[in-house]
């Protein structure tokens, strides 16, 4: 059986020796609603992107990043403004 390398190392025996809970130790506790596990971070979207890995010609890629930050997202605006008027395959 391997090792949890995440486990807490004790150096107690007796229970009044436990550290006290402070409230660092809450803040990265796993809560739970009944049996479910309540997610921490960013709230899931009704858009969702999916990531893919894609080739395309360095002119095209240079143009949009020619643009500055955010290149990626106008990229995708372009794509979807083009599917607009354009019947997919």
């Amino acid at each position: 059986m391997k090792e949890n390398k995440n486990a807490m190392t004790t150096s107690w025996i007796d229970p009044d020796d436990a550290p006290e809970l402070t409230d660092a130790f809450f803040e990265r506790a796993q809560e739970f609603q009944g049996n479910i596990l309540v997610a921490r971070g960013r709230p899931k979207t009704e858009i969702t992107k999916k990531a893919l890995t894609i080739r395309y010609d360095s002119e095209v890629i240079d143009a949009f990043k020619s643009t500055g930050k955010g290149w990626q997202t106008r990229m995708n605006e372009a794509l979807k403004d083009w599917l607009k008027t354009h019947s997919p395959i």
